[in-house]
C-alpha cells in the first residue's frame, strides 16, 4: 500500500479500540462518539479486507489478523511521535529572524526585544533592515514588520494604531516641512528637507529644521523626553505597522510568542 493511501485515522482508532477492547472507552480517549469509532473500524476493515474484532458474550475480542499487526502499528506510532518532537524542536530553534525598518528597530523594537529576551533567555535574534516589503521567498525570515495598509497576502496583525502626529522642536514653531518616503500625510507645503525615514525626520525636527508628520508610536519616547513637541491634533492614517508572515512561519510557536509580546 502506498504511503499516501495509509488509513492513518482508522489505524489510530484501531490502536485505541484494541487497547481498551471497548469502542466506548476508545471513543472517550479520542474525544469522539462510539458510533464514530465503529464507522472508522468498519471503513478500515473494508479497505484492508480484514475483520478486526469479534463480539463475544464476554465482550469485544481482537481477531488473530488484527493482533498480528498491533506491535508494528504501535511501534510506528511511537516513531511518528518521535518525528513530531524532532520537528517541533527544530521549529523552536531559538533564533528569530526579523525584518523591520531601521527607524522602527531603533525607536521601538529593540526595547521590546530586550524585554522579550529577558523572559526567554534562550532566544537569539537576527535583525534585517527592510524599508520596503520583505521578500520571504529570498530571505530566511520568520516574521517582518512594515509600515503598510494591511498584511497583503500574508498572515498579519497590526501593532498599536495608525495615528500620526505633527512634531517640531520644543518652542520652535512649525517651520517648514520635513518629508520622508512613505509618509502618508501630505499638506502641500514646501519641503525644507527630505530624509530617508521617520526616525531621521524625528531627529531633524528635534534639531529645529521644521516640522514632520511621523507615526505616533515611533515618537512617544522623544515626546516624553521633551526632545520634540506635538503641534495640533493627531491624524488617523490608513497605514500602520503590521507584523506579517506567510502561514507556515506564522504558525511557529516562537513566532506566536513574539507576536503576543509585541502586541500586548
Amino acid at each position: 500500500m502506498k504511503r499516501t493511501h495509509l488509513p492513518l485515522n482508522g489505524l489510530r482508532v484501531l490502536d485505541a479500540a484494541a487497547r481498551h477492547l471497548s469502542f466506548t472507552r476508545a471513543a472517550d480517549e479520542l474525544a469522539v462518539t462510539p458510533a464514530a469509532v465503529g464507522q472508522q473500524i468498519r471503513a478500515l476493515e473494508d479497505m484492508l479486507g480484514v475483520v478486526m474484532f469479534r463480539r463475544t458474550p464476554k465482550g469485544l475480542e481482537l481477531t488473530d489478523e488484527a493482533a498480528a499487526g498491533l506491535d508494528a502499528l504501535r511501534s510506528g506510532f511511537l516513531e511518528f511521535e518521535d518525528a513530531v518532537r524532532a520537528m517541533q524542536a527544530g521549529q523552536s530553534s531559538h533564533k528569530l529572524t526579523i525584518a523591520a525598518p531601521r527607524d522602527l528597530t531603533t525607536k521601538w523594537l529593540n526595547e521590546r526585544l530586550a524585554a522579550f529576551s529577558a523572559d526567554n533567555k534562550d532566544v537569539s535574534f537576527a535583525l534585517v533592515a527592510s524599508e520596503g516589503g520583505a521578500d520571504f521567498t529570498e530571505a530566511n525570515l520568520d516574521i517582518a514588520i512594515g509600515l503598510t495598509d494591511g498584511p497583503g497576502e500574508n498572515e498579519g496583525v497590526i501593532i498599536g494604531d495608525t495615528m500620526f502626529v505633527k512634531i517640531t522642536a520644543p518652542g520652535g514653531g512649525a517651520g517648514q516641512k520635513i518629508d520622508w518616503p512613505g509618509c502618508p500625510i501630505s499638506e502641500g507645503e514646501e519641503t525644507l528637507m527630505r530624509v530617508a525615514d521617520g526616525g531621521l525626520a524625528i531627529e531633524a525636527a528635534a534639531n529645529g529644521f521644521g516640522h514632520a508628520w511621523v507615526p505616533k508610536m515611533l515618537v512617544q519616547k522623544d515626546i516624553k523626553a521633551g526632545r520634540v513637541e506635538v503641534i495640533g491634533e493627531d491624524s488617523k492614517s490608513s497605514r500602520g505597522y503590521w507584523l506579517v508572515a506567510p502561514l507556515p512561519q506564522w504558525r511557529q510557536k516562537k513566532v506566536k510568542a513574539l507576536v503576543a509580546a509585541l502586541t500586548a
